[in-house]
């Protein structure tokens, strides 16, 4: 799917809201003036005088309105990407055009580990902070759901879910959540290296939870290993906006899965450990047995003693 962005001030979008009216959506969007969807493509004007179209005719739609728009300048060029093996972040890395990968979940007791590579040309950075997109623990989920739903139509990414079963069992082999990790982000920045292809991003920046020796070392044995250009950075939501918007759509598809996890419990799952989710895991625990908690949970969390012992006392 195609995006153009037009510059447009805001006497042009009244008109645009008129133009569209009887296509117009019933959408409450951060920061937005109207959405309309034409039959191959969708149109959202924002206060800042942003128009954002996508959709496989996005071009000839934004054709209609380009004479009154206005381009805004171009990021200034960035300086020469320096060797990744010198650890160090390249100059002006955060208005290049880069993958960002992030995770969501490792804390959590409830739920699968949720890993998403994200790739934001330089161009389409301004779009993003007009749609809010900044890290994700900053944001509730209702803003989280409502960004990621646009944003995943903006940008080319990989999201790689570790289930609770495939979890328990590979960690119960011995597999650390570290090398878990690293190699959930592998997957999905070579996945969508493959999406962007022949395009090359000048940098990828992982959301930094090892020591990048640490997260080479764990990646010995795989086929395939994104080498060049990698970064890594605690924070790095702050640096790049690629890895705030793989923040955000890790988040919401955490979000979808905890959806649906309360669902088939028939309550809602709580997130987080604390001592909400021991009440929560033994009311599971209570009402289905202890043998669905690997379908539901990360099994060696001290919380798994916990619920059980609230458990075996409701018992008494």
């Amino acid at each position: 799917m195609g995006n153009v962005v037009l510059q447009m001030d805001l006497a042009k979008i009244s008109e645009m809201k008129t133009y569209y009216g009887k296509q117009l959506l019933d959408k409450n969007i951060p920061g937005g003036v109207f959405a309309a969807k034409t039959p191959a493509c969708m149109i959202t004007a924002y206060k800042s005088g942003k128009v954002l179209f996508q959709g496989n005719d996005c071009e000839k739609e934004a054709g209609k309105w380009s004479s009154a728009s206005s381009v805004g300048k171009k990021p200034a060029a960035a300086s020469k990407v320096k060797s990744a093996a010198k650890g160090d972040l390249p100059a002006g890395i955060g208005g290049m055009s880069a993958i960002g990968s992030d995770e969501v979940g490792t804390g959590d007791f409830f739920g699968p580990i949720t890993v998403v590579a994200a790739y934001v040309r330089k161009e389409d950075i301004p779009l993003l902070k007009e749609l809010g997109v900044r890290d994700s623990k900053d944001l509730n989920d209702e803003k989280i759901v409502a960004i990621a739903k646009i944003i995943k139509d903006v940008v080319p990414f990989s999201l790689m879910t570790l289930k609770n079963e495939k979890y328990n069992q590979v960690q119960q082999s011995g597999m650390s959540q570290g090398k878990m990790k690293a190699i959930l982000h592998n997957q999905a920045i070579l996945n969508v290296l493959g999406k962007i292809a022949p395009a090359t991003p000048e940098a990828i920046l992982v959301d930094q939870f090892v020591q990048p020796a640490t997260y080479f070392q764990h990646l010995k044995g795989q086929k395939a290993v994104a080498k060049k250009d990698v970064y890594f950075s605690t924070k790095a939501e702050g640096i790049h906006l690629a890895v705030a918007a793989a923040s955000i759509l890790a988040r919401y598809a955490f979000i979808q899965y905890i959806d649906k996890l309360s669902d088939a419990a028939g309550f809602k799952i709580p997130k987080g450990a604390g001592a909400q989710v021991d009440v929560a895991a033994a009311k599971l625990i209570l009402s289905k047995g202890r043998d669905i908690l690997p379908s539901f949970v990360k099994l060696h969390f001290a919380n798994t003693d916990k619920a059980l012992g609230i458990a075996n006392k409701k018992f008494r």
